[in-house]
C-alpha cells in the first residue's frame, strides 16, 4: 500500500516540477476543455467529423483571437513608443508647470523662513523630481524591451496552437484512456469534481472578463471625453491595477488628477475624480451580482482570497487564492471533504 502513495507522491512532485516548463501545453489543455462543448456541438448538430469539427472551431478561435489581439496590440504598442519618446521631457514640465510655482506661492507665504531652509527643501524636491525622472525612463525602457521580446513569444504561442489542435482531436481519446484506470465510484466523484470545477474556472475566468471590459470601456469612454493622450495604453494601466486587490483604479486616476490641478488643468482633474468614482461605484453595484453568479461562491470569500493570495505570493496568488476556495468547495459539494463539528 505505502508503495503506491510512494509512487503517487513521485508522480504530483514530477508534476509540479514540470509545471514552470509546460505552461504552453497547460494553456493548450484548458483551452481545448472550454472549446470541447463548441466541438461536441458541431458534432451531434451538424453531424460534422471529429475532425472537421475541431478544425471550425480551431479556426474561429484562431481568427477571433487574431483580430482582437492585433488591433489591441497594434494601438497598444503605439501608444508605448510615443509615451517612451516622450517621458524624458514630462517629469521636468510637470516640475516646471506645476510643483515650482507651487513652491514659489510657499514661498510667498513663508518668507520668515531662512533663505538657506527654502534652498534645501527647493534642492530635495528638484533630487526627488530627478530620481522619478529616471526611474519612469528606466521603466519605459523596459516595456520597449518587452516589446523587443514579442519573437520569444511568437514562439510560445505557436507551440500552444499546435498543442491545442492535437489536444481537441485527442480529447476523447485522453479521456476514454483515464476512465480505463478508475472504479466507477471514483469516476463518478472524479466526473463529479471536474464538472464542478471546470464550472467554477469558467466563472472566475468570465466573471474577471467581464469586469475588466467593462472598466476598460469605462476608462477608455471617460478618457477620450476628457481628452486625455494615450487612452488605450493608461485604459489597460488601469484593467491592470484595479485587478489588484491593494491598488485599484485610484492608485492611477487620484495622483494623476492631483497633478492635473496642480498644472491649472482643472477640468481634467474633477473629470478624473468623477470618472474615479463612476468606476468605482459601478463596479461595486455589478461585482457582487458577477462573483455570485459565475463562480457560485459568496463575492466576500471571493475578495478575501484575492487580498490574502496577493499578500501570501505575489501575483500568482490572484489566481491561486480563489482556486482554492472553488476547490475547497467543489470537494465539499462531492462529500470529499466532510464538515461537520459543532462546538
Amino acid at each position: 500500500m505505502w508503495k503506491k502513495w510512494v509512487f503517487a507522491s513521485v508522480i504530483i512532485i514530477g508534476i509540479f516540477f514540470l509545471i514552470p516548463y509546460s505552461l504552453p501545453i497547460i494553456f493548450a489543455f484548458l483551452t481545448a476543455c472550454l472549446l470541447e462543448g463548441s466541438v461536441s456541438w458541431l458534432v451531434k448538430k451538424w453531424n460534422f467529423s471529429r475532425l472537421q469539427a475541431v478544425i471550425s472551431v480551431f479556426t474561429g478561435y484562431v481568427l477571433a483571437m487574431s483580430v482582437l489581439g492585433y488591433y489591441l496590440i497594434l494601438l497598444i504598442v503605439q501608444q508605448t513608443i510615443t509615451l517612451s519618446e516622450k517621458t524624458p521631457t514630462f517629469v521636468k514640465d510637470l516640475y516646471t508647470t506645476a510643483i515650482r510655482p507651487l513652491i514659489r506661492r510657499w514661498e510667498f507665504y513663508s518668507k520668515d523662513l531662512p533663505v538657506d531652509v527654502m534652498k534645501s527643501i527647493e534642492v530635495a524636491i528638484e533630487n526627488t523630481i530627478t530620481s522619478i525622472d529616471v526611474f519612469l525612463q528606466g521603466l519605459m525602457q523596459n516595456i520597449v524591451n518587452l516589446v523587443t521580446a514579442v519573437p520569444g513569444f511568437l514562439i510560445e504561442f505557436l507551440i500552444y496552437l499546435i498543442a491545442l489542435f492535437l489536444i481537441s482531436l485527442e480529447l476523447p481519446r485522453l479521456k476514454a484512456s483515464l476512465e480505463a484506470h478508475l472504479k466507477e465510484q471514483t469516476k463518478r466523484k472524479v466526473y463529479l469534481v471536474a464538472n464542478q470545477l471546470n464550472k467554477a474556472g469558467i466563472g472566475f475566468l468570465k466573471a474577471q472578463v467581464i469586469l475588466s471590459i467593462l472598466t476598460f470601456i469605462m476608462a477608455f469612454v471617460g478618457l477620450s471625453i476628457l481628452g486625455a493622450p494615450y487612452t488605450a495604453l493608461l485604459s489597460l494601466l488601469i484593467v491592470i491595477v484595479d485587478i489588484l486587490p491593494i491598488l485599484g483604479t485610484g492608485s492611477v486616476l487620484v495622483p494623476w488628477a492631483v497633478f492635473a490641478i496642480l498644472q491649472n488643468n482643472t477640468f481634467l482633474g474633477i473629470g478624473l475624480i468623477i470618472l474615479f468614482i463612476v468606476i468605482t461605484v459601478v463596479r461595486r453595484i455589478i461585482e457582487p451580482k458577477v462573483y455570485s453568479t459565475s463562480l457560485g461562491i459568496s463575492p466576500l470569500a471571493a475578495l478575501v482570497s484575492l487580498y490574502i493570495g496577493f499578500k501570501l505570493i505575489g501575483l500568482l496568488g490572484i489566481i491561486i487564492g480563489p482556486a482554492i476556495v472553488i476547490i475547497y468547495d467543489t470537494l465539499k459539494k462531492a462529500n470529499i471533504i466532510k464538515v461537520n463539528f459543532k462546538v
